[in-house]
C-alpha cells in the first residue's frame, strides 16, 4: 500500500494545498469523518487525524464521508498507474460496473483480468490497502451521493445507477454510513435542478480533474477527427451518439474551468448505464491523469521540458471503445488526419446503427459507430481504401467478436502490443496506437510515427530514426505515452 507520511500529509492539510487533493485523505478519530485535504472545516489536532491515499481505503477503517468536502468530488488520480497492471485494469473494470449486481463476483473479475482470486485480493491490498469489494462499495456510495446532490433523479433510479441491488439495500447503507436516509441528504442540497428520470431530464454529472487541463488542444484534436452525424464539436462543447447494450442515446461534455472539472449531460434510457458511462467519459479525456507528476518526470528532458513549459497540462485522448479505436487506426493508416475522419464518416454511414428521438438541440446526431458485427455482414466495397485495409477491418472485427476482452491492457505494453499485432493487417504502430488510446496503456509509445519523429527534431530539423526514438524514450518511461503526446503538438503537421 502507498505509504503516506503523517507529518507531510498534515503540512499538506494545515495548508489545505489543492495539489493533494485525489492524492490524500484524512480520516478525524474525534468525529468519525474523512475529508479531502481541502475542507474548509477547522483542521483537526495531528493526533486525531489518520491519512489514507484512497477514499475506501478511509471508508474500510470505519470513517464517514464529510458532507462539507464531499470526497466523491475529489479528482479521481491514476496514482496506481505503473505499480500494477492487473490492479489498474481491476479499478477500470469495477469502475464500470463489474462487482455490481446479483452475479456479479471478485472471483468473476479475476477470471476476468486472468489471475486467481487470492491473487488479486493480495493485489488491492499491497497496492491500494483494501479489497476489490470495498473499492465497489465505495465507489457506489460516492457515486450515489454525487447524484443525490448534483441531480433531481427519483431515489429508486439514483439506488439503480449507483449499482445498489435494490432500493432498501440503498437506504440501509445510507443509513448505516451517514446516519441518516438519502433524502435527508438531498435537503441538504440545491433543489433548483428539475425533476425527472434519466430518460427524460438527462444526469448531469461533473468529474474533477488535476489542474493544470489543456482543454483547447483536447477539443482540437476531437474536432479534427469527429465523424460526421456521430460526433459534433462546437466552440467549447463535444457531443457524440452513444450506444450500449442495443440502446443509443447520447452524451454532452462541457469545460467548467473555474471548477476544475468537466460536465457531462447524458441522455440515456436506462440508467444502470450511468458508471460505465462515466467510466467511458474519464478515459477518454484522461481525467485519471497526475498530470504534475508525469511532467515533472519528463521535463528532465531539455526537449520536453520546452514543449511542457508551452503547453502545460496536455492530456493523452482515450477512445469511446476498443473497437472503434482500433477501426480508426486502421482506417488512418498511411492517411492524413482529416482523409482518416472521411473515412470513418463513410463507415458510420455504410454501417453504422441509425438512431432517433434525440434532444431537438441534437438533430445533427443520428448515427452510432457500428459495432464488430456489423462490420463484419457489411459490404465494404464502397468504401474507398485498398483491399488489405479492408481486409484488417473485417480481420479485427472477427477478433474483438471472439475476444470480449481484446482491448484491455495486458501485464506490460509488450504484451499488450504483441497481441494485437498478431491480428491481420495490426503492425506495431497500429497496435502501439490501439494500446495509447483504447488500452491507455501510458507507456505505449509508436517510434516510428512520422509526426512523432518529426515532433522530435526539434528547433535543429535533425530528425531522429525510429530507432533512435525508441533508445532516447527509454528515459522517459513509464510515461511514454504523454511524450508522444507532446511531440505530436509539437509537430505542426499533426493535430
Amino acid at each position: 500500500m502507498t505509504y503516506l507520511d503523517p507529518q507531510a500529509s498534515y503540512r499538506a492539510l494545515q495548508s489545505r494545498d489543492r495539489r493533494f487533493d485525489g492524492r490524500l485523505f484524512v480520516g478525524v478519530t474525534s468525529t468519525g469523518i474523512y475529508c479531502r485535504p481541502i475542507c474548509p472545516a477547522t483542521t483537526a489536532k495531528f493526533e486525531n487525524c489518520r491519512f489514507y491515499s484512497s477514499a475506501a481505503a478511509a471508508q474500510e477503517e470505519g470513517f464517514r464521508p464529510c458532507l462539507r468536502c464531499r470526497p466523491e468530488t475529489a479528482p479521481d488520480l491514476g496514482s496506481w498507474r505503473g505499480t500494477s497492471n492487473t490492479v489498474s485494469r481491476g479499478l477500470a473494470l469495477i469502475a464500470e460496473g463489474a462487482l455490481d449486481g446479483e452475479d456479479a463476483s471478485v472471483e468473476a473479475l479475476a477470471d476476468r483480468l486472468g489471475v486467481g482470486e487470492r491473487q488479486l485480493r493480495r493485489l488491492f491490498q499491497e497496492h491500494l490497502g483494501v479489497s476489490p469489494i470495498a473499492v465497489a462499495q465505495t465507489r457506489r456510495i460516492l457515486f450515489a451521493k454525487q447524484l443525490i446532490h448534483d441531480t433531481r433523479l427519483p431515489m429508486s433510479e439514483v439506488a439503480m445507477a449507483a449499482g445498489f441491488g435494490s432500493v432498501r439495500r440503498f437506504n440501509e447503507t445510507f443509513q448505516k454510513l451517514y446516519r441518516r436516509p438519502p433524502s435527508a441528504i438531498r435537503k441538504r442540497s440545491a433543489s433548483a435542478l428539475p425533476e425527472g428520470s434519466s430518460a427524460t431530464t438527462g444526469v448531469a454529472v461533473r468529474l474533477r480533474y488535476r489542474a493544470p487541463y489543456d482543454w483547447d488542444a483536447m477539443m482540437s484534436f476531437l474536432k479534427a477527427r469527429a465523424i460526421d452525424g456521430m460526433e459534433q464539436v462546437e466552440g467549447n462543447v463535444y457531443r457524440r451518439t452513444v450506444l450500449q447494450d442495443g440502446q443509443a442515446g447520447t452524451v454532452v461534455i462541457s469545460h467548467l474551468p473555474e471548477n476544475e472539472s468537466l460536465e457531462a449531460l447524458i441522455h440515456f434510457p436506462e440508467v444502470r448505464a450511468l458508471p460505465s458511462i462515466v467510466a467511458r467519459v474519464r478515459r477518454v479525456f484522461d481525467l485519471g491523469a497526475d498530470i504534475m507528476t508525469v511532467s515533472n518526470h519528463l521535463a528532465q528532458d531539455p526537449q520536453l521540458a520546452r514543449l511542457i513549459e508551452t503547453r502545460p497540462g496536455l492530456r493523452v485522448p482515450g477512445g469511446w471503445d476498443g473497437f472503434e479505436v482500433a477501426m480508426r487506426a486502421i482506417l488512418g493508416q498511411q492517411v492524413s488526419v482529416e482523409a482518416g475522419r472521411q473515412l470513418g464518416s463513410k463507415l458510420v454511414r455504410i454501417c453504422g446503427t441509425t438512431v432517433s428521438d434525440f434532444r431537438p438541440g441534437e438533430p445533427s446526431l443520428a448515427l452510432a459507430f457500428p459495432t464488430a458485427a456489423q462490420v463484419l455482414d457489411a459490404d465494404l466495397s464502397s468504401l474507398g481504401m485498398p483491399l488489405a485495409r479492408k481486409a484488417a477491418l473485417k480481420a479485427v472485427a472477427e477478433a474483438a467478436l471472439a475476444d470480449p476482452l481484446l482491448f484491455q491492457p495486458r501485464a506490460t505494453v509488450e504484451e499488450t502490443v504483441a497481441r494485437l499485432s498478431a491480428i491481420r493487417g495490426i503492425g506495431e504502430w497500429t497496435a502501439h496506437y490501439i494500446a495509447l488510446r483504447a488500452a491507455r496503456e501510458p507507456d505505449a509509445f509508436p517510434a516510428s510515427d512520422i509526426g512523432l519523429l518529426r515532433g522530435a527534431a526539434g528547433n535543429s530539423g535533425a530528425r531522429p530514426s525510429p530507432v533512435e526514438l525508441q533508445k532516447r524514450a527509454e528515459a522517459w518511461r513509464p510515461w511514454r505515452a504523454y511524450a508522444a503526446q507532446l511531440l505530436w503538438a509539437a509537430d505542426s503537421h499533426s493535430v
